[in-house]
């Protein structure tokens, strides 16, 4: 079913919305993404960044970081951060993913992210992982960044803080 907007910008918010949305109807009101950068390279840090964004927000363009142009990144960098009601970003450097593995610093670097937010979630959307015992409800959603705007913001502010 087509919807009856001719904004693609828009049509694509709203399917981003839908994990957000359903979890708002539940009484959830602080939910963050989390998403990670740098699992892919051979070298240099893994950066995971969470963001809680405002139920109704009005940045449009947020998705998946790897289908945005640099510049484009980093425009939305600034506009999440401005309206993000909190945000962190953890940062796990590349000899400690040697002795802990990659997986394990993804999850390290996940954990730091969630610490330094100002605001405690109630739900966390992650992308493809879950984070145990942390006691706050979670899903982990495969392909999360293309399928959740609150993964999306954090993917892109994890791209933008690594490539800077």
């Amino acid at each position: 079913m087509e919807l009856p907007f001719k904004d693609i910008r828009l049509q694509s918010y709203i399917s981003m919305s839908l994990f957000e949305r359903a979890l708002v109807s539940f009484g959830y009101r602080n939910i963050c993404g989390i998403d990670e950068a740098g699992r892919g390279p051979l070298a240099g840090p893994v950066v995971a960044a969470a963001v809680i964004l405002p139920i109704s927000h009005s940045i449009i363009g947020i998705r998946d970081s790897k289908q945005l142009s640099r510049l484009k990144r980093e425009l939305l960098f600034d506009q999440i951060l401005k309206h993000a009601i909190a945000s962190g970003v953890g940062i796990v450097d590349n000899e400690t993913i040697d002795e802990i593995n990659i997986l394990n610093a993804t999850l390290l670097a996940m954990r730091q992210s969630l610490s330094l937010l100002s605001t405690t979630p109630d739900y966390l959307l992650i992308d493809a992982l879950t984070l145990p015992a942390i006691g706050i409800p979670q899903s982990g959603i495969i392909d999360g960044d293309n399928l959740s705007i609150t993964i999306a913001a954090a993917s892109i502010v994890a791209k933008v803080t690594r490539d800077r």
